[in-house]
């Protein structure tokens, strides 16, 4: 025994050092990232609204898979995107199978002397891809974008800056007041409660929510006495200057007027 490590276990080696150094010290960010918020939020508002004008069912599916093309390009997983999507698709399915009963127009079928149109199947499986294809477009458009973010892209429309405020603490906040009500329901809970249709439990749940509302209350003085110590005087200073709109702001606002009028030309055709 000389005492001295031997050589080869301070090398590095060779395959990991290799697979190191090919690999990028910064992921690829989808192309929609490099579009200015306010663009993305204005051509999601523009969509949107030319969407629910559409009722050709030509027009309905290139709007589909015009909001699919939209989720690749913003970089959506898909697992996570199902996910976020389920919850709509849920009230949905309500959609379609109530709303053929509630319009008027030529029998489908009838279930206990109630008949079902066919202008209502009709209206209901339009609805239901209207609200999945405007569902895409907030999810890749303005669903990528942080808080601070579109509130700064309100701003650049000349949003009103109280409707800013109140978006703003309410996105802020509501996660807050989740996480108080799962306190109080904990709480609630390690007391044996079990909701029961009863005059007890319902006077459990109003209290519930009497004490989540007085809670509420009392964190917003809270909040406006630390603000107003920090001197806010009813405006939030920007964070992010302005710049000009680049080629690639340009490039995505011709594509956009593209589309719309694509999406216009095959309803009235």
């Amino acid at each position: 025994m000389n005492g001295r490590a031997s050589d080869h276990t301070h090398l590095p080696d060779d395959s990991n050092f290799a697979q190191a150094q090919s690999r990028p010290l910064v992921q690829d960010q989808p192309w929609l990232s490099n579009i200015q918020a306010h663009m993305r939020l204005l051509a999601c508002l523009v969509l949107a609204v030319v969407i629910l004008t559409l009722h050709h069912s030509l027009a309905l599916l290139a709007a589909l898979c015009l909001a699919m093309i939209i989720a690749v390009l913003a970089g959506l997983e898909a697992a996570q995107t199902m996910r976020r999507m389920a919850s709509l698709e849920g009230f949905m399915i309500l959609v379609v199978l109530f709303l053929p009963f509630t319009i008027e127009g030529d029998p489908l079928f009838s279930i206990a002397g109630v008949q079902a149109s066919q202008q209502g199947l009709w209206r209901a499986l339009i609805l239901l891809v209207q609200s999945n294809v405007i569902m895409l477009l907030i999810l890749s458009l303005p669903g990528k974008m942080e808080a601070g973010e579109i509130g700064q892209a309100m701003h650049r429309l000349y949003v009103p800056e109280k409707f800013i405020h109140l978006f703003l603490f309410t996105l802020r906040y509501i996660d807050v007041m989740r996480r108080e009500y799962r306190r109080l329901r904990q709480a609630m809970q390690t007391r044996a409660f079990q909701m029961r249709f009863s005059m007890h439990s319902w006077k459990s749940v109003g209290y519930l929510f009497g004490m989540l509302m007085i809670k509420s209350l009392e964190r917003s003085e809270r909040i406006l006495a630390a603000m107003l110590c920090r001197g806010f005087q009813g405006r939030m200073p920007l964070l992010i200057q302005k710049r000009p709109l680049s080629q690639t702001d340009l490039l995505f606002t011709a594509m956009t007027a593209c589309c719309v009028l694509g999406l216009l030309t095959l309803e009235l055709a």
